[in-house]
Order: C-alpha cells, then sequence, then structure tokens
C-alpha cells in the first residue's frame, strides 16, 4: 500500500513546489484535481490532453520523485437539475477521463451527482426519510429516470478507456451509504466502485471497518481517503446527524472533519487499513485535510505521523506458521 495526498490541500503552490513539499514528507502518491469542487490548480486537462510532449513532461515531474499519481478527481454534480452545470460536469468527467486513459492513471474519483425532484426543478432534492411517502416517489423516479441511466452510460464509457470510476461516499449526493453505492454497481457494472471515505461513514453511523467490508467482499473499493470526524453528542442530541449548521461554526456542530489522529485513534486507523489489506485492497490510502483547528502544514504533517507507522507495506507470502 502507498500514502497519498490528494493535493488540493496545496492549491497554493505550483505543481513542482508542491511535489517537493510532499515527497519530502514521504509521501508516494498524489490524487489530483482536474476542476469542480476540487479545482485544478495542479492538473489542467484542456491543456494536457491529447499532447503527449506536455504529459511526458508532466509525469516526469512525478517520476522523478519516485511518486505515482493515483487518482484525477473531478467531484462536482453531473446530475444536477440546472441544465448547465450538469452539462458542464460532464463534460469534465468525460475529459478527466480521456486524460487519465492517456496517461496511465486507472481511477477517475466524482461524485454521484444529486437530481432534482422532477424535470422542471431547480435545485437537487436529497431524500433522507421513507415518509412521508412523496420521498419514497422522489427517490424512485431519481434512481429510475436519472442517476441509473446515467452511470450506466458513464461505466461503459469508462470500461472502454480502462478506467475505474471512485464515487465518494458523501452525503447531499445520492450515492452516500455502500448500499447505494451496491445498488448503482448492480445496474452500472464493475467500473462502479467507491472512493471510500471513512470521514463520511462516521457522521452517517457507519462504522468504516464493516464498511471496507462490505465494499471489499464485492470487490468495490477502487480509492481510499483518509480524513477523521469528531462526533459533538451534546450538538448531536440538539441538531441530530443532518445538521445543517454551517461548517465554519464548530463549537455548535453535531460533528466536524479532523485531520488523521484527532478523530480516531492510531488502533481504529490500523483495522482500517488492516481491513483493506484483509479484503485484498492494495493501492493507496490518500490524505485528505479539511480540519478547522489547524493549519494545512499542521494537519497534514500530523496526518502523516499518524498513517506512516500502521501503513502495511509488505503482504504476507507463505504463511509459514500453518
Amino acid at each position: 500500500m502507498k500514502l497519498g495526498v490528494f493535493s488540493v490541500l496545496f492549491s497554493d503552490k505550483g505543481l513542482s513546489e508542491m511535489l517537493d513539499y510532499v515527497a519530502s514528507k514521504g509521501i508516494e502518491a498524489v490524487e489530483l484535481g482536474t476542476g469542480g469542487f476540487p479545482g485544478d490548480a495542479h492538473c489542467k486537462v484542456d491543456e494536457l490532453l491529447g499532447d503527449q510532449e506536455k504529459q511526458q513532461a508532466f509525469l516526469n515531474e512525478f517520476s522523478t520523485r519516485g511518486l505515482i499519481i493515483s487518482a484525477l478527481s473531478c467531484h462536482s454534480n453531473p446530475l444536477h437539475p440546472q441544465k448547465k452545470i450538469a452539462e458542464e460536469a460532464d463534460q469534465l468527467f468525460n475529459k478527466t477521463v480521456q486524460l487519465a486513459s492517456e496517461l496511465n492513471i486507472p481511477v477517475v474519483n466524482t461524485f454521484s451527482g444529486c437530481p432534482g425532484d422532477h424535470e422542471d426543478a431547480k435545485h437537487p432534492n436529497w431524500p433522507v426519510s421513507p415518509w412521508p411517502g412523496e420521498f419514497q416517489e422522489i427517490l424512485k423516479w431519481q434512481w429510475e429516470e436519472k442517476i441509473i441511466p446515467y452511470w450506466k452510460e458513464k461505466a461503459a464509457f469508462a470500461e472502454k478507456h480502462n478506467i475505474k470510476i471512485g464515487l465518494e461516499l458523501h452525503g447531499g449526493f445520492s450515492v452516500h451509504t455502500p448500499a447505494n453505492l451496491l445498488y448503482l454497481r448492480k445496474a452500472c457494472g464493475s467500473a462502479i466502485g467507491a472512493n471510500l471515505d471513512p470521514s463520511h461513514m462516521w457522521w452517517q453511523g457507519i462504522d468504516p471497518v464493516e464498511s471496507i467490508k462490505i465494499l471489499g467482499r464485492e470487490n468495490a473499493i477502487h480509492h481510499f481517503h483518509a480524513k477523521d470526524t469528531v462526533i459533538d453528542q451534546p450538538n448531536v442530541n440538539r441538531n441530530g446527524l443532518t445538521d445543517m449548521t454551517p461548517y465554519s461554526d464548530l463549537k455548535d456542530r453535531a460533528w466536524y472533519f479532523r485531520t488523521v489522529g484527532f478523530g480516531h485513534g492510531s488502533k481504529d486507523w490500523a483495522d482500517m487499513v488492516s481491513a483493506l489489506r484483509l479484503y485484498d485492497y492494495d493501492y493507496v490510502v490518500s490524505i485528505e485535510h479539511e480540519d478547522g483547528l489547524m493549519s494545512i502544514d499542521e494537519g497534514f504533517t500530523k496526518a502523516v505521523d499518524t498513517l506512516k507507522p500502521v501503513m502495511v507495506k509488505e503482504s504476507v507470502g507463505e504463511m509459514w506458521w500453518a
């Protein structure tokens, strides 16, 4: 397994400066944003697509530092009911898949998106309650008319380019639990998998180790994020877990993101790494830093220091003891 980082947290640095810095910390893999919510500070799709000379120079920036690119990420909402927003996200996804294929990067990460509740809607609608019955009707319409048709087409497109799609299980989007992911995968094919982020499991009340087991049994983990979450129980008692308090109001939120090790201890992270290996995931653990209490450098450094000792670098060969 390799320890990586999602480079969006260093968007203020140029590519070479960013790579020098993360390599100096012992990072082995970099996940790059190509647009959408992560931005494209370190990977300009339109400049690189189809240009072999620029692509080779780009890849050399990584290889000369002993780094790989774990994934290209274009998190956005391709199912947004406003066509302009959806079309921009869709075009970005297509270009990102094409570029990943040209660069031999195996995974493209994104969100599943979330549609509206009817054809003329203006805003996404994220149903989170089975009653009153209108919510079930909305959910059925979304999956049958929007989510499955779109991702069936995109899964075929990704397979054609030999790319795996890592959908981040994230609240506010249609695919946000292991069950959602496996339902979509069954309908659309094995190109669909998870970019599994334990921080989003914790706040939904899902045990990340168990989510790894559920998805791992189906070979449905394509990429893995490392981010932590704190649950503030007194605020949960007041606001519930579907808390709409702004992320910036940490004192009043039911939960908030922390850097690795500051929401859960090393044993929890060791258990996740062990579960990943148990279910045959031997790729990248990519640090994502969204801690509202620490600077980027401090939070990133502490995440590295927590994860390095628990990473499994050498898989067992023959079981000499059995």
